[in-house]
């Protein structure tokens, strides 16, 4: 298990227009760290998250900021050797560029739970939850509608080959002052020229489980798409900036 974040010089910044130009960036990175191509993309790749921080202005996002985590011990040892400099991907066909390569690189410790234990997060990428009850593709839009626990157990206990036995509670305070509280995030640029969109949503969350269900969330993410860069959580404790 590993993670890190990623920082950029204040007052700096990396710009992008959909969230798929950065994950591309990000498993060139891992790749060249000595990652099979096998272990971080496609239906068998290892567990793994990550968050862009920072904002979004009309059409262009804007990130100071990436945290990138894995519950892979592989993963983990291509992490630990990432050079930023491999932290770049260019797009010829849209004439977009993500460059991460002078950032600098913090290595996080894990979050200090007992067992079992209590942690008070914030969705750092927003959580995706697919609606098994619509017809096609559809996405949660609000947190109040969905068992969350079930949702994310389901998901991680394929991850680790065993039981996961979370309880997720969202903040029942926050849902009620931000009812909507969904995101509409673009992932892509499909051939038609058209966007592709995934529907995310943000609220602070208390989990609670066994310490190994807990680090397992921490390192893994929690939903789906969590290697698309969705999922990725922080304590509450230190905002968002940290």
């Amino acid at each position: 298990m590993r993670r890190i974040r990623l920082k950029l010089a204040r007052g700096r910044w990396a710009s992008y227009r959909h969230l798929d130009l950065i994950h591309d960036a990000i498993v060139n990175a891992l790749t060249s760290a000595g990652a099979t191509s096998e272990q971080v993309i496609g239906a068998r790749a290892h567990p793994w998250t990550f968050a862009a921080l920072g904002h979004r202005r009309e059409r262009e996002g804007r990130v100071h900021s990436l945290v990138i985590s894995t519950s892979s011990p592989e993963l983990a040892v291509a992490l630990k050797t990432l050079k930023t400099d491999t932290l770049r991907y260019a797009r010829a066909a849209t004439g977009e560029l993500f460059d991460f390569s002078a950032a600098s690189v913090i290595q996080e410790d894990p979050p200090l739970c007992a067992d079992p234990g209590v942690l008070g997060v914030l969705a750092l990428a927003p959580i995706v939850i697919r609606d098994r009850s619509a017809e096609g593709t559809r996405w949660h839009s609000s947190l109040a509608d969905v068992d969350l626990s079930a949702a994310v157990n389901a998901r991680l206990s394929r991850f680790a080959g065993r039981e996961v036995a979370l309880t997720i509670q969202p903040d029942s305070l926050y849902l009620r002052a931000n009812p909507k509280h969904s995101v509409l995030v673009s992932t892509k640029r499909m051939k038609n020229g058209r966007s592709a969109f995934v529907i995310g949503m943000q609220a602070p969350l208390v989990l609670a489980g066994r310490q190994e269900d807990l680090l397992l969330a921490w390192y893994a993410g929690i939903g789906e798409k969590t290697r698309n860069g969705f999922g990725c959580i922080g304590l509450a404790e230190n905002g968002v900036g940290r």
